[in-house]
């Protein structure tokens, strides 16, 4: 007897397929695809489109007005979801796809599942050359999809209708795969998308998942015990990992029972709340005070559930060249970084393990929290309204004082994530996304109406509230319009500093004059026209207002809690003063060995010194 089939198109098998793909989360089954994101071209109307369109009601379909708008808002529905549920994007052939390539780089850095179905040439290639295809005169497989194999985790060209029957399941381990996490890219040509062929029944029956758990090997676990029995000033740097493994409960536990510091990378930002005694700080470049002299001084460090960016290690120059690393982390290539010595292994699972009689000496947790205590008071002044021109950090301490516990906060290159990473004090956990892993301007609006969709799902009567600098809204805002359009309702602050002030900040520094980063210093610009704002986001739907202080902002921001609808609050801030001056680690900027400009020289000779206190692999 035969197995039964069903005769579909390529693209209706892989719609069908997804629809049936489900999670088991806290003991219930959801789907594991949340929907998608879509914008429609030739690529990817007519088959995918029409696939789509059957199965709207559990697969829904947002529509995006930027490809990678798109893949940042999936990349932060993932994030909400703790990497247990995902977002396909589908994009048209040629530049629809193409846009998509900084969003998946995104996802990649950020270890975050996210499915692309993206358009592609003909596989006849009768009708060759096509509208938007790249000819590569000696390759002619060779086209603007294969760009995604160096930002993918998982990447496939379907060019036979039973290729998916291989295919998805393989992408979809790759997306629920804790180690192995990241985004998952099939290009489908326009012609394979439209055939059909006869698809076992059987592939398409429901499958409930569930994320793989790996327990450490037992070796690992009792050397990485015996070093920690040895340590006189231990810490534990507490990543994203912990969250995504659902780690907090057991990260806490063990830092009660052994009384070890606890600080955090950008990722790891809400692992613990602000007053929990043994949180010491945000580390690194953008850290805290409290958490660096920590670091500086630690002669164990577990590492849990971090890929130790150099934000995080001041370049590898915060720790002590003979600091002894144990690298937590279900990722063999993360837990290994130098030489560490490995526990891999899922974060809840390796803590539990890690069970011991080692209690930290009480004169180190002692002169942690000490270090924490002094923090805390520079924050509280650095935040105060009226202490010097608007900044950051005021609208930062504004927002902090007005918002509910479970909000969530977003945040994305330029200046405000190092402002939110060292003066946000948390008060919940898993509550900030701070996007650093690839620095990412523009994700911050696209970013938080993908937040959005998932807290609506989750926890629908929380806000996400959004910190942009007037450079990422420039690049990227049309998802206000989204938000708007589906009744996702955010909360936007547009930080205005007249620019990319954090890069002139950093230009600065570095001996250089100011140049083509403040509008102001911008040759090219010879008209100074500021932008409205708030006229801008009223025309795409949201209310919008501007403010002058931060006693304005405190009133706006209580006006945009109580609305129904995104709400959009700008505010001027100074780009030279008020930025937040204590708490940075040292961190590696090529700067010029050879300049006719003393201060680029001084400079130079000034960011070297540190070099002598970098690790060199060791």
């Amino acid at each position: 007897m035969q197995d039964a089939t069903i005769r579909l198109t390529t693209a209706q098998a892989i719609i069908r397929y997804l629809d049936n793909q489900f999670i088991e989360i806290d003991g219930e089954e959801l789907r594991v695809c949340g929907g998608g994101f879509g914008i429609f071209g030739h690529g990817n109307v007519s088959c995918l489109g029409e696939a789509l369109h059957g199965a709207q009601d559990t697969l829904p379909l947002y529509r995006g007005q930027n490809e990678q708008g798109m893949g940042f808002a999936a990349a932060a529905y993932a994030k909400q979801w703790l990497r247990q549920r995902f977002m396909l994007c589908t994009a048209s052939a040629g530049p629809g796809t193409a846009n998509l390539l900084t969003s998946a780089a995104l996802a990649h850095a950020n270890r975050l599942p996210v499915l692309m179905l993206c358009g592609d040439t003909f596989t006849t290639r009768l009708p060759d050359p096509v509208l938007q295809q790249l000819e590569h005169f000696g390759d002619p497989t060779f086209g603007v999809n294969d760009a995604f194999k160096a930002v993918s985790r998982y990447w496939d060209r379907i060019t036979h209708p039973a290729q998916i029957l291989n295919s998805l399941p393989n992408a979809l381990a790759t997306l629920l795969d804790p180690a192995d996490c990241g985004p998952a890219f099939i290009g489908l040509p326009q012609d394979v998308q439209g055939w059909a062929y006869d698809y076992p029944e059987a592939f398409f029956e429901k499958r409930v998942h569930r994320i793989r758990r790996q327990a450490p090997d037992m070796e690992e676990v009792i050397d990485a015990v015996a070093l920690l029995q040895t340590a006189k000033r231990p810490m534990i740097i507490a990543g994203g990992g912990v969250q995504y493994s659902g780690a907090v409960a057991e990260l806490t536990s063990f830092a009660n029972e052994t009384g070890i510091p606890v600080v955090e990378t950008i990722a790891g930002r809400a692992n613990m709340i602000n007053d929990h005694p043994l949180n010491c700080g945000p580390i690194g470049v953008t850290g805290s005070d409290s958490a660096n002299a920590i670091a500086e001084k630690a002669d164990v460090i577990l590492a849990v559930g971090t890929r130790l960016q150099d934000f995080t290690t001041g370049s590898w120059s915060a720790f002590a060249k003979d600091a002894k690393i144990i690298g937590i982390n279900v990722g063999r290539h993360d837990a290994a970084k130098h030489q560490s010595q490995t526990v891999v292994g899922d974060a809840a699972i390796c803590l539990a393990s890690l069970a011991t009689d080692y209690k930290s000496p009480e004169t180190w947790t002692k002169y942690a929290q000490d270090e924490r205590a002094k923090w805390n008071t520079y924050v509280a002044e650095n935040v105060k309204p009226g202490n010097r021109p608007n900044s950051y950090a005021q609208a930062i301490g504004v927002v902090n004082a007005l918002c509910d516990p479970r909000d969530r906060i977003v945040a994305a290159a330029g200046g405000l994530p190092a402002e939110v990473t060292a003066n946000w004090r948390t008060l919940d956990i898993g509550t900030v996304d701070v996007e650093f892993g690839f620095s990412c301007m523009g994700y911050e609006i696209a970013g938080g109406w993908g937040a959005r969709i998932a807290q609506a799902e989750r926890e629908p009567d929380s806000d996400t509230i959004v910190f942009t600098g007037d450079g990422s809204y420039l690049l990227m805002n049309s998802d206000i319009y989204s938000s708007v359009l589906t009744e996702k309702k955010l909360i936007i602050l547009v930080l205005d500093n007249g620019g990319f002030a954090v890069i002139n900040k950093l230009q600065n520094n570095t001996g250089n004059e100011s140049f083509n980063n403040l509008i102001a210093d911008t040759p090219t610009a010879t008209a100074q026209v500021g932008v409205n704002f708030e006229a801008h986001a009223a025309a795409m739907g949201a209310n919008a207002e501007t403010v002058s202080n931060p006693a304005e902002l405190a009133e706006a921001f209580k006006r945009a809690k109580a609305a129904d609808k995104t709400s959009v609050i700008v505010m001027n801030v100074d780009p030279y003063e008020g930025w937040t001056t204590e708490g940075h680690a040292w961190w590696e900027v090529g700067t010029p060995e050879v300049s006719t400009s003393a201060k680029v020289r001084d400079a130079h000779t000034e960011w070297e010194s540190s070099r002598p206190k970098q690790r060199k692999g060791l």
